[in-house]
């Protein structure tokens, strides 16, 4: 029986020493991107940034920004995972996929789950709404004063968070899975209004003909801004980092200002910021 206990505490460490020297040598998410030519980016439906066109195409700002990005690092082939926008940093933490290329906020909560690049732009938020702006919204505050209001907003953004500090009852927000359910609501008229980046909500507002346009005089916090950036798993800094070196020469080219052009971005939207910035660091 010693003998056997032995052996078995011998096999234990055996096993163990396998375990560590096969973590030791595993290989990183960016080592294995570079060796199979191939990435996947998780998006959500949000025009323009990230979004399928009728003929089956993934574009939208931040894919065609991952394409041109790994593209420098030597990458080929880019992959696209559809996922409803509360389900993409789960997803990106669960493997799906490698990184979210979905215009998504850089914002201190979210910056406690993923690694995000320094951002690729900056913008304000508006409100689409009936023409007319029939119930004279032009703030977060309007819609906290008129109990009978209500907002759509597309669930895990940030602007669920401003409605809410701003004094907006949850019985007055309606919370939505992407752009498209906004468009609806408002349309139909179960939401008096819509909140979104200033891009989505023009862009929202054309598709939806005459009866709904988006707020040029919308009154929000200057803190608000949004900072947008690809994000990544937090293991994964060595890809980040990799990532932001190809930003950091990008950013601000002619090369990406044609690329990001048809999306409605200009110099405009580019930032200094970086994320440890952003993220309260």
């Amino acid at each position: 029986m010693k003998f056997k206990h032995g052996m078995l505490g011998i096999l234990c460490i055996m096993v163990a020493g396998l375990l560590q020297a096969s973590a030791a040598s595993a290989e990183t998410t960016l080592q294995r991107i570079v060796r199979t030519s191939e990435v996947r980016i998780g998006y959500a439906n949000e025009n323009p940034f990230a979004y399928t066109t009728p003929d089956g195409v993934v574009t939208g700002e931040s894919p065609e920004i991952a394409r041109k990005v790994f593209a420098r690092l030597g990458v080929k082939k880019v992959d696209a995972v559809l996922t409803e926008w509360g389900a993409l940093i789960p997803g990106l933490r669960a493997g799906r996929f490698d990184v979210i290329a979905a215009g998504m906020y850089v914002t201190p909560g979210r910056c406690k789950q993923v690694a995000f690049a320094d951002p690729q732009y900056q913008i304000a938020d508006t409100l689409l709404v009936l023409k007319g702006n029939p119930k004279g919204l032009k703030s977060y505050a309007d819609i906290a004063k008129q109990a009978n209001v209500k907002l759509a907003v597309m669930a895990g953004t940030a602007e669920l968070g401003y409605a809410r500090k701003a004094g907006i009852k949850d019985g007055q927000i309606l919370q939505v899975p992407d752009t498209t359910a906004q468009l609806q609501a408002v349309r139909t008229r179960r939401a008096d209004a819509a909140v979104g980046t200033a891009l989505t909500m023009k862009s929202l507002a054309a598709k939806g003909g005459a009866q709904l346009e988006a707020l040029d005089d919308f009154i929000d916090d200057p803190k608000h801004t949004g900072y947008g950036a690809l994000a990544f798993r937090p293991e994964d800094a060595d890809l980040r980092d990799a990532v932001n070196e190809v930003l950091h020469a990008w950013l601000g080219t002619d090369d990406h200002l044609k690329t990001v052009a048809p999306f409605g971005f200009d110099k405009s939207n580019l930032s200094a910021k970086k994320s440890g910035e952003l993220c309260g660091g």
